[in-house]
């Protein structure tokens, strides 16, 4: 199509396209996922090619951290990457892999984390790479509650979340 061709060309039609179908698909993932239980932001639709969506605040108000930007102990890792993973499997339900989930894409409010910035989710089951993109989300948020719960980095939860959604 007229669109597809445009994209494929870089033309300044073509970046406005990309952009619309990137945000689009961006909102469609944060609904999914609110819907599948997993803690993202609300939006509220994309306005001149800007995503509106809830802030995340802190328990004084302020932004949230960005989970990479605060330190915890051992009990808390081992909380909160239970936490994840069960986002992860939620995540995974809903036919959604975040693709780059890290400590640099959640966020930390006084409820705990919050997982943001889904521009380049892929669908579950029509991508080839959506298990080793899985893989990969599940291996750094363990790589990084292992800083805190070193025992957590003996952990194998990617293959079996992957196994469990191939079995349906």
């Amino acid at each position: 199509s007229r669109r597809e061709r445009a994209m494929g060309k870089g033309s300044k039609f073509g970046r406005k396209q990309q952009e619309e179908v990137w945000h689009n698909a961006e909102v469609d993932a944060l609904y999914r996922l609110a819907h599948a239980g997993v803690r993202v932001p609300k939006p509220y639709g994309c306005f001149d090619g800007v995503l509106l969506m809830d802030l995340v605040t802190d328990e004084a108000g302020d932004v949230a951290p960005r989970l990479n930007d605060i330190a915890m102990t051992a009990d808390q890792a081992r909380e909160d990457h239970a936490v994840m993973m069960h986002y992860v499997k939620l995540m995974l339900c809903a036919g959604v892999v975040h693709g780059d989930l890290s400590e640099f894409n959640v966020l930390v409010d006084e409820y705990g984390p919050v997982i943001i910035d889904l521009p380049q989710a892929v669908d579950a089951a029509a991508n080839n790479n959506a298990a080793t993109m899985l893989a990969r989300d599940v291996n750094n948020m363990t790589r990084y509650y292992a800083q805190y719960a070193p025992e957590l980095s003996s952990s194998k939860y990617a293959k079996e979340i992957w196994a469990l959604f191939e079995e349906g």
